[in-house]
């Protein structure tokens, strides 16, 4: 007579745990496909469905001498897959991502080429336009954190804004770059969805568009950061700048998102990178406070209170929008009374 096959609880279990990581991974993959950036759509949402149902199939009624290998090959297709998905710079973008910015680093003089400064009549209706120019080193006087609400208290856009002695500000945002087949996503950004696009422009529009257009919560914070912190800062940014406009790379919600972003250009350690208010980045300021880099003689309740951008009623940014919104932030450091002696 035959033996039947062992059926202890502990083979069960292992059963189980095995079914639930190929659930995991058929989801994961079905995820992966739809969101990915594959043509023609009919073959991106083919195998967001059919690639899933074939290893749940083979999973769980082929036999199990086809199943022991067949499982590990369809892995092993996807994950080579994924892996040689490459980021692109020529696709159909939507219009605020049409045209990157580049940047050169000559001697002490940056040249900047296809700064942003659309002119908005609402967030989608807006008139393009970009222009070159170049700063000096020497000239750079301040950095300043933008944080911009749109929702609750946890999730805010993180960007940094340069400023000039001349009075000049360029403003940096690391964002999702969106092709325009495709509607926005927060899902779609933890797969490879999005290339990473340095918005580079100046303020009237990239601060501008989210306090008078789409009325967002926006804070602007000074950062108290050396000169040759400044200067080592914006170096990063405008070299990472000129990288991407030859050799794209993916946005990823995770790992390579706007917070984490600017930390890897300030040249943070990697406990700072894994700090929970970098994922929960409407928390952002409050760990740039921690650190000693924003202004440490309120304490943090009073200066997000008072470091948020009041604008008029229907304001619209202007030539002075920049010297307009910093009016009445606090931005230096009160002398102590032992320094006003």
């Amino acid at each position: 007579m035959s033996k039947l096959p062992h059926n202890s609880s502990t083979h069960g279990w292992i059963f189980w745990i095995k079914a639930a990581g190929v659930c995991l991974f058929s989801l994961y993959s079905a995820a992966a496909f739809y969101y990915s950036t594959l043509t023609p759509d009919i073959l991106r949402l083919g195998l967001s469905i059919v690639f899933p149902l074939l290893v749940l199939g083979v999973f769980f009624f082929a036999p199990a001498r086809l199943r022991r290998p067949a499982i590990p090959a369809l892995c092993a297709i996807f994950i080579i897959w994924y892996l040689t998905d490459p980021p692109r710079n020529h696709r159909d973008w939507a219009g605020e991502y049409a045209l990157p910015a580049d940047a050169i680093l000559t001697g002490r003089t940056v040249y900047i080429q296809n700064i942003r400064n659309f002119k908005y009549k609402t967030e989608t209706d807006y008139t393009p336009r970009y222009y070159d120019t170049e700063y000096n080193l020497d000239d750079l006087s301040s950095v300043d954190m933008i944080t911009s609400y749109w929702a609750g208290e946890s999730i805010a856009h993180v960007f940094l804004t340069f400023g000039f002695k001349d009075g000049r500000h360029l403003a940096i945002s690391i964002e999702t770059r969106r092709q325009k087949r495709f509607p926005y996503s927060a899902i779609a950004g933890f797969f490879h969805h999005y290339e990473m696009f340095y918005v580079t422009a100046d303020e009237q529009d990239l601060i501008g568009v989210r306090t008078d257009i789409r009325k967002e919560r926006v804070y602007l914070y000074r950062l108290f950061i050396s000169q040759q912190t400044r200067e080592r800062l914006f170096k990063s940014y405008i070299s990472e700048i000129h990288f991407l406009h030859s050799h794209p790379r993916w946005y990823n919600t995770l790992a390579d998102n706007c917070t984490t972003e600017i930390l890897s250009r300030a040249g943070a350690q990697l406990h700072y990178r894994l700090d929970w208010r970098v994922l929960l980045s409407g928390y952002t300021a409050s760990l740039a406070y921690d650190l000693g880099l924003l202004n440490t003689q309120y304490d943090f309740p009073t200066l997000k209170r008072l470091s948020r951008i009041q604008r008029p009623s229907g304001a619209t940014p202007d030539a002075y929008y920049s010297q307009e919104i910093r009016a009445n932030l606090p931005l230096e450091k009160k002398p102590t009374l032992s320094q006003s002696k």
